[in-house]
């Protein structure tokens, strides 16, 4: 994997970069898919929702506690491989492939994990510095919770993905948002009200016009304030540091009107 750095700013994501990618992603089977989905949470806005719709609120969202530095609540939820074209022959539709995914049939036809019962999917075999680095942006990770078993059984282990390479993948692409101006715009809003068309505005300040093609957003109550965000990647650019190519226009922008919040801590 090529990654150059070049200036003092870059300096601390490049070195975690390193650190938590020691190898390409690189899908054994099913690798005839052109594009990821790269879910993230805006932390604050998930456990508002949970609260509101009388969930059961997840540990992560009782133990929330503000953060000096508010870009820690752009969180990894994560990484979704597109429709195989060679899935997509059996007769497999996008709908039925993302409800699915390893699970559905005829292929790839795996153990089906349901949301409600994370803990009993496999535990992926992470390092204990990946763990370490995972648990950092993805709150539901381990613990009661068990978003990364969840994840990578219904997104990873059909591909064979090596597990600290995908989950380093995602910790890779979070570190790159919070440091971008993107992540700076996030942070410098937290607790007010935005525009969509400021919040495209941060993305094309980083990225260009393409990554604000690439953006499904979604948002929950009334006022609405964000709760996720779907940013489509170029599959075969996955591996290379965030730039204007990275991205893959997707047709639904989500359900966030012309203004919403980016919630703040607490209900």
């Amino acid at each position: 994997m090529k990654f150059i750095c070049q200036t003092t700013l870059l300096s601390f994501v490049c070195a975690t970069s390193f650190a938590v990618q020691a190898e390409d992603l690189q899908p054994k089977q099913y690798g005839d898919f052109d594009r990821y989905v790269l879910a993230l949470s805006w932390q604050t806005g998930f456990c508002q929702a949970m609260h509101e719709r009388n969930r059961n609120e997840p540990a992560e969202c009782k133990t929330q506690q503000e953060q000096s530095d508010k870009r820690a609540f752009l969180t990894v939820h994560g990484l979704w491989p597109g429709l195989p074209k060679s899935v997509a022959a059996r007769g497999v539709d996008e709908k039925r492939w993302m409800r699915y995914g390893c699970s559905t049939r005829p292929v790839p036809n795996m153990a089906e994990v349901r949301g409600s019962q994370k803990c009993q999917a496999p535990a992926p075999a992470l390092s204990t510095d990946i763990a370490s680095k995972l648990a950092g942006v993805m709150p539901g990770a381990g613990g009661q919770s068990c978003l990364d078993r969840y994840e990578f059984a219904k997104h990873g282990a059909c591909f064979g993905f090596n597990p600290n390479t995908y989950f380093g993948t995602m910790v890779r692409l979070n570190n790159e948002f919070k440091q971008s101006a993107f992540g700076t715009f996030l942070a410098e809003n937290y607790g007010k009200d935005v525009t969509r068309k400021a919040f495209n505005q941060a993305l094309n300040k980083s990225w260009g016009n393409d990554a604000v093609k690439a953006v499904k957003l979604t948002c929950n109550g009334n006022p609405a304030y964000l709760t996720e965000m779907q940013i489509s990647l170029d599959a075969a650019k996955i591996n290379n540091p965030l730039n204007e190519g990275s991205f893959a226009a997707q047709k639904n922008p989500g359900n966030c009107a012309k203004q919403f919040r980016l919630d703040a801590v607490g209900y």
